[in-house]
């Protein structure tokens, strides 16, 4: 099977700097041409997120590099004698194993509701399992920027500039009590590690206006529940499709 074409320096530093448009200096652009040439991290593909001018990288970014690598395995194990279940505090060891028969590599998670963000509040134990492995993948292949799945409720909060501060909202309710639309879509984007500025790009083709505060409540409804069951059945394909929002960015003038 043929691998998955690298992404180019160029490529990234484009996307990035429609972006984030403004916050990308000399500094950042070395980080981000290590990123790219190194271990092939793609930013249209949610691999990197620049939050309050520093690069992090993403679970999905870290699990697409080990498989590149060939990664042999991850084990996750939830540390009992520290973990509890009535406040909600779990830890957990992650090993990843580069190879059969080579070095392993540890990383430990924890995460509790005072360091994970309310909209996440009773995903604890998933969340600490996830920041487990990426702390083990961080390790093994040499990443030396965080991960934002480590991140904590307040310094995730503090690291949302624009394009992701809109995905990042704290929840409102309508006069029925339902979180509203927009929340409604920030959990999603929130949940399955989407781009919130592809996201968008995708939800205003979808309603057909040219920006998705022209779109009818009907028809946003119609754009949240397609993309919760796709996001749900088919991940990747929808991310597919998200990346040709990126591509479409890149070849305007």
């Amino acid at each position: 099977m043929a691998s998955k074409k690298k992404p180019s320096y160029i490529t990234n530093l484009a996307l990035a700097k429609r972006l984030w448009a403004g916050q990308i200096n000399r500094e950042q652009q070395h980080l981000l041409r290590a990123l790219s040439e190194k271990y092939g991290l793609s930013i249209a593909a949610g691999d990197l997120k620049l939050l309050e001018n520093r690069w992090y990288v993403t679970h999905c970014g870290l699990i697409g590099l080990a498989q590149r690598r060939g990664c042999s395995g991850i084990t996750v194990h939830l540390i009992t004698n520290v973990s509890d279940w009535a406040s909600s505090h779990w830890v957990f060891k992650a090993i990843v194993y580069k190879s059969r028969g080579a070095k392993k590599f540890v990383g430990y998670g924890d995460a509790e509701p005072s360091n994970v963000s309310s909209a996440f509040h009773g995903a604890e134990l998933r969340i600490a399992e996830t920041r487990a492995v990426n702390r083990a993948l961080r390790k093994a292949y040499g990443i030396g920027i965080c991960s934002v799945e480590e991140l904590g409720a307040s310094a995730a909060s503090n690291r949302d500039p624009d394009p992701y501060r809109w995905a990042s909202a704290p929840a409102k309710h309508s006069n029925n009590g339902q979180p509203r639309l927009r929340d409604q879509l920030c959990v999603l984007i929130r949940q399955h590690n989407l781009d919130p500025a592809l996201v968008k790009a995708y939800a205003a083709d979808f309603c057909g206006t040219a920006t998705l505060a022209g779109a009818s409540r009907e028809l946003i409804e119609s754009f949240i529940s397609h993309l919760s069951s796709t996001a749900k059945e088919n991940r990747d394909s929808l991310v597919c499709k998200l990346n040709s929002y990126a591509q479409s960015a890149e070849a305007q003038p």
